[in-house]
């Protein structure tokens, strides 16, 4: 019996990690499974029959790791060498990789800040934050889409609001650092920077108009910023001044 051709959401995964695509060609009477179509609707890849050699059978044979950019089969993995996901490898400097060191850097920096928060309240925000960060780490490794949700109570557009109308929030203007500042506003504002970086980073990793291109976690990275932002503020309006048993007034 003739084997079928078998076309899986992880040989899709595969391709679009070595090169934007548009279309994904396959032999006449391939099986696409019901997560490759998926997978195809949601990131406009359109399927075409024809004589072309599977995908499918060049992944899924042999043992070993491929090279991402050349789709050649690699006995071993070099020291400078990574894996993106799979048996697909990448270097290190590669721009998803790099933005995965930037979200791990975030997660052991906030882990820092919540051990020394000296509010409960501030150590749940933060926990908050992490645990979006983490979300954002997780869609990225997988190339799963990330899940609406809200932030500190608030949705985007709320957000959005607060983290600029500051001084009907919060009773003053758009403050500028400085370092007679409480040291928990001077963290959070370092953190806010490196989570733009960690955003311009994705912008790389997923350039826009591409089939690589990851407008979920752009966005998330975006309002993750305001959110820190929003923290900042919280810690000079007066917001955490209490032990971790006390309590906090609300805005």
């Amino acid at each position: 019996m003739k084997k079928r051709n078998i076309l899986t959401e992880s040989d899709l995964r595969t391709a679009r990690a070595r090169h934007a695509m548009e279309e994904i060609h396959v032999a006449p009477g391939t099986f696409v499974t019901p997560l490759a179509r998926e997978y195809m609707r949601d990131h406009g890849i359109r399927l075409v029959e024809d004589a072309y050699q599977p995908m499918s059978h060049a992944v899924q044979t042999g043992h070993g790791f491929i090279d991402c950019a050349t789709g050649e089969q690699l006995a071993q993995k070099g020291e400078y060498m990574t894996h993106l996901h799979g048996r697909m490898l990448v270097p290190k400097n590669h721009p998803r990789i790099v933005l995965r060191g930037m979200l791990d850097s975030l997660q052991a920096e906030i882990l820092l800040m919540q051990a020394d928060a000296g509010s409960a309240r501030l150590q749940s925000d933060l926990g908050e934050i992490l645990e979006a960060i983490r979300q954002v780490l997780g869609a990225e490794v997988k190339d799963t889409p990330l899940p609406e949700t809200t932030l500190l109570g608030m949705d985007q557009e709320a957000l959005h609001r607060m983290s600029h109308e500051v001084k009907e929030t919060f009773g003053f203007d758009h403050p500028i650092p400085s370092a007679g500042m409480d040291l928990r506003a001077l963290r959070l504002n370092r953190l806010r920077t490196e989570i733009r970086a960690a955003e311009r980073s994705a912008v790389t990793a997923f350039p826009p108009g591409t089939a690589q291109e990851r407008a979920d976690i752009i966005r998330q990275l975006n309002r993750l910023s305001s959110a820190v932002y929003l923290l900042f503020c919280r810690v000079l309006a007066g917001y955490y001044k209490e032990d971790c048993h006390g309590s906090a007034a609300t805005v």
